[in-house]
This record gives structure tokens, C-alpha cells and sequence, in this order.
């Protein structure tokens, strides 16, 4: 008994190092991303690559480090031993808090309605389209919920809630993230670029790009690449539709429950089923809010404390860029085979043109 005990302290104790190692790796290349992010527009200065590196931001340094810190950790066997420290829903969901602080008040007192009319609209034609295009092409039931829930809520997060909602398999699951991260790394760079090409305003820009990304961390990086003003518009949309992962989560639960588990035990989900998939860090970010325009409001020399909030901000989120990186797998995307990928990608254009369609709709003549 005394020996399993010690085996078990053992493995313990190795898991934990093998996790601060991981949290190591992520520091070290946010390090080199800030690092970089400084100095390349100096190194650049004077030649032909000057206004490029002015134009890189921390987010694109991050990705790429973090991709790079994958092939080589990958290569020596050390991927999945360290994944355990890639904390990248942890890093997100604190960064975003901390982006509460900047918010102010009346910023998302204001943009609150048309976000959640945005976000139910969106979400209603973008998840019903993807679940009806999935059975079309013959997609398990399974797949298909966390699909529609990816792609129409908030990617990794909303995929997570919906295969616990549904039972989903590990392996659809980690389909699901990949595909997530295959379509949104692009989309952070080429939706600020479309915001130039087709003129919009700060608002609509970050109503685009707040209820069309999938992931509340590439959210973050293309609405730091499209203004802050966009930023701030672009995170209050994300974290509306964040809130409603968990309506989304027991619906799911009860629709397996009563129409494709037809083995299983049919019941009424509970208030306290809902309470445990509710994304709490949206309360965080608007405590955050509410601390941060107050203090603002009546501290004597508020500056320098949402300086210092910020910094920390940006901090946290290169270590979710990061983590992306070092977490992505093209394996699940290899076994699925072409169809969740058809499927994935028509969602994607469609959620392109509706939420493009609400967000001039709804935030055109919009005024914080």
C-alpha cells in the first residue's frame, strides 16, 4: 500500500514539473515576443522593411513563435509531456478580464443591446445552417454540435461545453480545436484588412470581428490590429456570445437527452447544470468594468494603475497566442478526413456575410 502510495505521489509530482516546465516554455517565448515586438522596427529602420515592422504586433510574433516552439518540442518528443502548461483558455479568459478595466462603463452599457441582438441572431442562423449542412454530408451527431457550436459562439470554449453537453469522443473534440485554430489564425489578419478595404467604422469593424472569430484570443489579436477603439467594441460582441455558451450547452444536453440518447435516462437539466457551464469569466469582465470606470472616475491619479492593468493585459494574451501555437495539432484534422472541413469552412463564409449584414445593421451609427 505504502508503495502504490509513493507511486502515485511520484506520478504526482512528476505531472506538476512536466506542467511548470510547459508554463516555462510559454514564458520564455512571450518574452521573445515582446522582445521582438520592441525591437525589430528599430533593427528595421531606415530600409525597405520599415513600415512591415512597424506594422507586426505582438499577436503575429506570438503565433509564429509558439507554431515554431511546436515543430521543435514536437520534434524532440516533448509536445505532449509539456502540453499540460500550455494554459491557453486560463491565459485568455485573465486577459480579457484585465481588458474589462479599460472598458469603460458606459462603453458597455451602450453596446450591450445591440450585442445581444447581434450575438442571438448570429448565432441562431450560423449554428442552424452548420447543423443542417453537417447532416447533409452524413457528420455524427456528435461532431456536428460541437462544430455548430465552435464555429457560432466562441471556438475552443464553446466546443469544450458542448462536448460535455453531448458526450462527445476526445478525438472529436480535439478535431474541433484544430479546426478552430486552422480558421481563425488567418482571420485575424485578414478581417482588420477587409475593415480597411471596405471603410468601416471603429464599431462595425469590431462588431465583425468580435461576433465572426471564433476564439476570444484571435478576437483580442485582430481587433488590437484594427484599433483599440475596434478592440473594445469587437470584445464586449465576443463576450455577449460567451454568455450564452451555456444556454446553448443545456439545449444541447437536453436535446441528446431526449432525442439521440434514446437509451439514456431522459431529464429536465437543472439550474445547476446551466450555473456549471456558464462562462463566469464574462462576470469577471464586467466587475472588471465596473472597478475600472469608478476608479477612473474618482481616483486622484488613476493613469499609471490602468497603465500597469494593461500592461498586464497584453501580457497575458501573447500567452495565449502562444500557448495557440504550441497547442495546435493537424492530426485530428488529417484523421477526420474532407467533410467536417466543407462544413467548417461554408459556416465560416456564412458567418462572414450575416455578421458582417448585423454588424452595419446594428452598430453603423454607433456612438460609445
Amino acid at each position: 500500500m505504502s508503495t502504490s502510495l509513493t507511486k502515485r505521489e511520484s506520478q504526482r509530482d512528476n505531472a506538476i514539473a512536466l506542467g511548470v516546465a510547459g508554463i516555462a516554455v510559454v514564458i520564455v517565448l512571450g518574452a521573445l515576443t515582446r522582445y521582438l515586438e520592441v525591437n525589430v522596427p528599430e533593427w528595421a529602420a531606415g530600409t525597405d522593411f520599415a513600415k512591415i515592422a512597424k506594422s507586426i504586433e505582438f499577436p503575429i510574433y506570438a503565433i509564429a513563435l509558439g507554431l515554431i516552439g511546436n515543430i521543435v518540442l514536437w520534434k524532440l518528443g516533448l509536445r505532449e509531456r509539456l502540453s499540460a502548461g500550455f494554459r491557453t483558455e486560463f491565459f485568455i479568459k485573465t486577459g480579457v478580464v484585465l481588458l474589462g478595466a479599460s472598458i469603460n462603463l458606459k462603453i458597455l452599457a451602450t453596446a450591450a443591446g445591440p450585442a445581444i441582438i447581434q450575438a442571438l441572431l448570429l448565432i441562431t442562423a450560423v449554428f442552424g445552417f452548420t447543423w443542417w449542412f453537417g447532416g447533409v454530408l452524413g457528420i455524427d451527431d456528435r461532431l456536428r454540435a460541437l462544430l455548430a457550436s465552435a464555429v457560432s459562439i466562441c471556438g475552443v470554449s464553446a466546443a469544450i461545453a458542448a462536448a460535455g453537453a453531448v458526450q462527445a469522443k476526445r478525438e472529436q473534440l480535439a478535431y474541433a480545436a484544430s479546426m478552430v485554430i486552422v480558421f481563425a489564425l488567418p482571420s485575424i489578419f485578414v478581417l482588420p484588412w477587409l475593415v480597411d478595404v471596405l471603410g468601416l467604422s471603429d464599431a462595425v469593424a469590431g462588431a465583425w470581428i468580435g461576433g465572426n472569430i471564433d476564439t476570444t484570443a484571435a478576437v483580442a489579436a485582430s481587433g488590437s490590429l484594427a484599433g483599440e477603439n475596434a478592440l473594445q467594441i469587437a470584445t464586449i460582441v465576443k463576450t455577449t456570445q460567451n454568455a450564452l455558451i451555456g444556454i446553448v450547452a443545456i439545449a444541447l444536453t437536453a436535446y441528446f437527452a431526449l432525442k439521440v440518447d434514446r437509451t439514456g435516462t431522459a431529464r429536465r437539466p437543472t439550474i445547476g447544470e446551466f450555473w456549471a457551464r456558464f462562462p463566469k469569466f464574462v462576470l469577471g469582465f464586467i466587475a472588471a468594468s465596473v472597478i475600472g470606470t469608478l476608479y477612473v472616475q474618482y481616483a486622484d491619479k488613476p493613469k499609471p494603475a490602468i497603465a500597469t492593468v494593461n500592461d498586464l493585459r497584453t501580457w497575458f494574451l501573447i500567452f495565449a497566442f502562444v500557448s495557440i501555437g504550441l497547442g495546435f495539432s493537424a492530426k485530428g484534422i488529417r484523421d477526420a478526413g474532407p467533410r467536417p472541413i466543407v462544413v467548417f469552412g461554408a459556416a465560416t463564409v456564412v458567418n462572414l456575410l450575416v455578421g458582417l449584414g448585423l454588424s452595419v445593421l446594428l452598430f453603423r451609427g454607433f456612438q460609445p
